[in-house]
């Protein structure tokens, strides 16, 4: 069941980015720019969060799941914060 979760959070986070991607194209608003790159971080993250807890148990890929989401958080506020 939490294999499930997982990829239905990693699919949620993709498709968000893609949604806010397509709306920075159509409008060129910078925020929804940075934003569209935060979550192509935690669509990184979460996809990361299956492998380490479903393919492959071992906590392989725990400090480069945690720096894709230390990445996608940090673009969003270098985004608020030099885009205003």
């Amino acid at each position: 069941m939490a294999e499930i979760v997982y990829a239905l959070c990693a699919l949620t986070s993709l498709a968000c980015a893609a949604l806010l991607w397509r709306g920075y194209s159509r409008t060129g608003t910078r925020l929804l720019f940075w934003s569209s790159l935060c979550f192509v971080g935690f669509t990184i993250n979460n996809v990361m969060l299956v492998l380490d807890r479903v393919i492959l148990p071992a906590p392989a890929f725990a400090t480069w799941r945690l720096l894709a989401a230390l990445v996608g958080v940090s673009l969003l506020l270098y985004g608020l914060i030099h885009d205003e």
